[in-house]
């Protein structure tokens, strides 16, 4: 009976320890690489111009014809143009060409 009391103690050390480790691989498996995607998502926006082919959040298609501090006018279709936020251009059309190329 006290073989079993000792086996369950833990040095309560060796639990922060644990809990360290767990939030190190946490950041680094699931944290940082979501910043460094938001980090270029945001760069991308910052760099668009006048006819650069992209794809917004909602899958619309699209080449640019302006390019505001907030938004960015579409041209969609022949005479059909919509303006859209910055923020929901998801990317360059031909770099989701080259993602779905290599899954």
């Amino acid at each position: 009976m006290n073989i079993l009391l000792q086996a369950d103690t833990q040095s309560p050390y060796a639990t922060f320890v644990m809990m360290g480790l767990l939030m190190v691989v946490f950041y680094f498996f699931m944290i940082r690489p979501q910043q460094k995607k938001a980090k270029t998502a945001k760069k991308f926006r910052e760099a668009l111009q006048k006819g650069t082919r992209v794809v917004t959040i909602g899958g619309m298609h699209g080449k640019v014809v302006e390019v505001d501090d907030k938004t960015v006018l579409l041209d969609v279709d022949t005479n059909v143009k919509l303006r859209f936020e910055k923020s929901a251009i998801a990317m360059d059309s031909s770099m989701q060409l080259t993602e779905e190329t290599k899954k």
